[in-house]
């Protein structure tokens, strides 16, 4: 199989890969960490990656969004290549040897900002091609407002975070509404496309986990794996 067709395809290798979604405030990355910790202490090999983190990479991605120097395609090229080295350097030699591979962000997230900034979606697709396919991939919904407030809790909207880049409104507030919709409607035109999972973002943590350990079971035991 060529490497800019994987995406279409099963992986078939022996580990398993779980991937959250989502806009900023829902909640996954806090998901994701308890269901680390719970595979961990049932003695499971557990491997942990998260968006835009590559060595080779991240650096740079991040000066260049300090001076604010990023076009849409840019940002998407960019992103591209930090995934790819995740990909080859993290990702696929665990799923080779066995291990469930955690990812806060997958292509996915590329797919829905991306074309939310108005790249075209079908070259954002052809672009992340080589990725592996997820066993299982949950988009935690929550809605735009929720996400501001949850952020606004912490901290003010970051300049990319909030659409900014785009002239949608002077306000970053407003912006960061604006923005995240955009990217939220991208993430409900993927769920059929794609087979995600969809869970309510506003149900208790311990709701969620529960839901998210039923699903991790039932791909794990199609692998001969029982929990």
């Amino acid at each position: 199989m060529k490497k800019k067709d994987r995406f279409n395809q099963p992986h078939n290798l022996p580990g398993t890969l779980v991937c959250v979604e989502g806009i900023d405030g829902s909640g996954k990355s806090t998901q994701l960490v308890i269901l680390r910790d719970w595979l961990k202490s049932l003695k499971q090999d557990v491997i942990f990656t998260e968006w835009n983190s590559s060595d080779l990479i991240s650096q740079t991605t991040k000066l260049a969004k300090k001076k604010n120097l990023l076009s849409p395609r840019t940002f998407s090229l960019l992103h591209a290549v930090d995934f790819a080295d995740r990909l080859e350097q993290v990702i696929i030699p665990a799923l080779k040897a066995g291990f469930i591979v955690l990812a806060d962000r997958y292509v996915y997230t590329a797919f829905a900002r991306d074309v939310a900034r108005g790249v075209d979606p079908d070259w954002v697709r052809k672009v992340y091609g080589f990725a592996v396919r997820p066993d299982l991939t949950l988009y935690f919904r929550v809605t735009e407002e929720v996400s501001l407030e949850r952020i606004c809790a912490n901290r003010s909207p970051k300049f990319y975070e909030a659409g900014m880049d785009l002239k949608i409104s002077n306000d970053p507030y407003e912006s960061y509404r604006i923005f995240q919709k955009r990217v939220n409607d991208e993430y409900k035109k993927m769920l059929k496309e794609f087979s995600i999972v969809e869970i309510d973002a506003n149900e208790s943590i311990h709701k969620k986990q529960l839901f998210f350990r039923e699903e991790v079971k039932k791909v794990l035991a199609q692998k001969g794996i029982e929990l």
